[in-house]
């Protein structure tokens, strides 16, 4: 968008500074660039500083390349997951049957649809707000999403027939949550980050299903912490699947690949 007026660029990045804004300079010109008119800038500063996310003020985030709708409220598509990604396509043949679990705004969906080429590809949220996101986000790509919990809402035909599973379900240990940065316990939905007393009660569901959902050979894979990755593979271990876990310190990432024993077909 041309901007028609002149903002104050070098008092804005001082200002977000100090209130904390680590990219200060680059959140600034996003701001810049939204806003039409003064009003609109001081406006879109006054709550970044109050502490909303910079990207659910914009309405957008930036992920593996991809500009991804990101409505209030709605959890907020972390760097980081690109790794998800990676792990995801490294094991994926081509003409895969892939579901996109907890997928929140739709980003690691959007992902997959380019880097993959799925003979069917679908989505699914318990959160209602994400839902409506993610549909937004994936009805351009043809790409229905289910409302509901985990592989309940998935049609049953399904069972035992998806060559890949993926799921950045919420990791975060209950206690922990209260530490999180405001952005993200205040704005963005508690089920999207609560994971239950160890950061794991969710992802042990989503093991739980993998095995009877897959199809011999098929994957699945998560995202979680360093931390938790050898409790998470002792889970999924215990049923029939083999994990294996792959890290990238750069991105401060952590993703689990669990396969489900048996010949693809």
């Amino acid at each position: 968008m041309t901007v028609s007026f002149r903002p104050d660029r070098p008092a804005l990045v001082q200002r977000l500074r100090a209130a904390g804004c680590v990219y200060a300079e680059d959140e600034a010109d996003l701001l810049i660039a939204a806003a039409d008119s003064p009003r609109a800038l001081a406006d879109l500063a006054d709550r970044r500083v109050a502490g909303l996310p910079l990207e659910h003020l914009l309405g957008w985030a930036e992920f593996c390349g991809e500009r991804i709708a990101v409505d209030p409220g709605v959890f907020v598509p972390r760097a980081r997951t690109a790794l998800l990604v990676d792990a995801a396509v490294a094991v994926t043949g081509p003409a895969a049957a892939v579901v996109d679990l907890c997928c929140g705004s739709g980003a690691t969906t959007v992902a997959l649809a380019r880097r993959l080429a799925p003979r069917w590809l679908a989505a699914a949220d318990v959160d209602p707000a994400a839902v409506a996101c993610a549909r937004r986000n994936l009805a351009p790509l043809g790409v229905p999403v289910f409302h509901g919990d985990l592989y309940e809402p998935l049609p049953a035909r399904w069972r035992g027939s998806l060559d890949l599973v993926v799921a950045n379900a919420p990791y975060v240990p209950t206690a922990a949550v209260a530490l999180m940065p405001p952005e993200a316990r205040l704005h963005e939905a508690s089920v999207a980050l609560d994971g239950g007393a160890d950061g794991l009660a969710v992802l042990r569901r989503v093991a739980a299903g993998a095995a009877r959902w897959l199809a011999p050979g098929g994957h699945l894979v998560v995202e979680t912490s360093e931390a938790q990755a050898g409790a998470l593979c002792a889970a999924l271990a215990a049923t029939g699947l083999i994990p294996t876990v792959t890290r990238d310190d750069d991105r401060d990432a952590t993703a689990v690949t669990a396969r489900r024993p048996g010949r693809p077909g």
